[in-house]
């Protein structure tokens, strides 16, 4: 656009639009744009630019106004899998794996905060000195975290892990090289013959994406229950599916519902298999439960940086939640657990499965895996 905007300018030019909006009693999005570029008509601060910049002048105003303000067309970018605000005019974002930094920004941290605490706003929840950390999901899925100064010293900072609309399956994994074809056979394999399989690796690795992929392969006829912090497990194929959510605590800190309490609900909903997003605390030793009294086929995931400290951070999470021997820890996860598959993201941005080990058992000295040489190209 040819001439630059004048922020004060779009202040002045809501004030009239939430008037009109007000007037008008519109609530649909497509009358709100319509207000909007008939107000931007109108304005005489407005008469000496184009009609195309006076068209751009109504996204931002609509941007601003009903959805994400200046992130939205990051959001709305196909390529852009994560977002990362330092602060109101340094703005990354992840494409393809790799980090950019973009030119981007808001007019000033004043417009910034106004967004941060819209977004609290649409998930219910309040983020101020008292509660400094919002961690939600967004009306399409997409995962959303705010930490707000003092706790982050050069803040306040917002990451945005944007929702996959696409759910691949582990032929897409093996044709982007992120799984070898022996891989495939004994991923697929352990899915149809129900072995309970855990999904370790790091942040951002392809944890959740080989979970959908490994959904892909059960049967339809099954009843699936899915456990999340954030709902990102994408289920197709399959009608009997039940999604659970975790319920953080209300304004008042109350009505926190857990994973655990999920869990132990799970069980009395009659499921074939239940796949929970990730295992974090002491909800572990409920998982483990589940899959040691039945509920065969059963996935989760968590973060580690190999196989054998995946099952060692197992353990050391069941013991966060119970004073039980370390020996039966062991043997509840040895019988509970039958594959466990690590996901790892290169420095080039490719994700892969680097390894994949049947726990075979247990001794003094720990946990005995039998390794699958199963890694994509690099």
């Amino acid at each position: 656009m040819g001439k630059q905007i004048p922020y004060d300018t779009l202040d002045e030019a809501i004030n009239c639009i939430m008037n009109k909006i007000a007037m008008k009693e519109a609530s649909e999005s497509e009358d709100i744009k319509a207000i909007i570029e008939e107000t931007i008509f109108q304005l005489p601060m407005y008469q000496t630019y184009s009609l195309v910049e006076k068209g751009a002048i109504a996204k931002v105003l609509f941007h601003r106004m009903c959805a994400y303000d200046v992130l939205q067309p990051l959001l709305e970018e196909r390529e852009v899998t994560e977002i990362m605000c330092n602060g109101y005019n340094n703005i990354f974002v992840e494409r393809y794996g790799v980090l950019q930094k973009t030119d981007v920004s808001f007019s000033d941290a004043q417009h910034y905060r106004a967004l941060l605490q819209r977004i609290a706003a649409d998930v219910n929840r309040k983020i101020d000195f008292s509660s400094p950390i919002v961690d939600a999901r967004l009306t399409d899925g997409s995962r959303v975290n705010i930490v707000l100064n003092p706790v982050a010293i050069n803040g306040p900072i917002l990451t945005i892990r944007k929702f996959s609309k696409r759910a691949y399956s582990l032929e897409d994994l093996q044709s982007m090289d992120s799984l070898s074809d022996d891989g495939l056979k004994i991923l697929r394999t352990a899915v149809q013959n129900r072995q309970n399989i855990f999904i370790s690796g790091g942040t951002g690795s392809g944890k959740t994406t080989l979970l959908n992929a490994l959904c892909k392969e059960i049967d339809e006829v099954e009843r699936i229950i899915t456990i999340e912090d954030s709902a990102e497990i994408t289920i197709e194929g399959i009608e009997n599916v039940v999604t659970l959510e975790k319920r953080n605590a209300n304004l008042e800190g109350v009505g926190e519902i857990s994973i655990a309490e999920l869990i132990r609900t799970a069980l009395r909903m009659r499921p074939d298999r239940i796949i929970v997003g990730e295992i974090r605390g002491a909800e572990a030793i409920d998982m483990l439960q589940a899959m040691n009294t039945g509920h065969s086929g059963s996935i989760s995931t968590g973060h580690a940086n190999n196989t054998l400290d995946m099952l060692r951070r197992i353990e050391t999470m069941v013991l966060s939640g119970l004073e039980i021997p370390v020996d039966a820890i062991r043997q509840q996860i040895s019988s509970a657990i039958d594959i466990v598959v690590h996901t790892e993201r290169l420095k080039n941005g490719q994700r892969r499965i680097a390894s994949i080990d049947r726990l075979i058992g247990h001794d003094k000295e720990g946990f005995m895996l039998e390794s699958v040489v199963t890694k994509g190209r690099t």
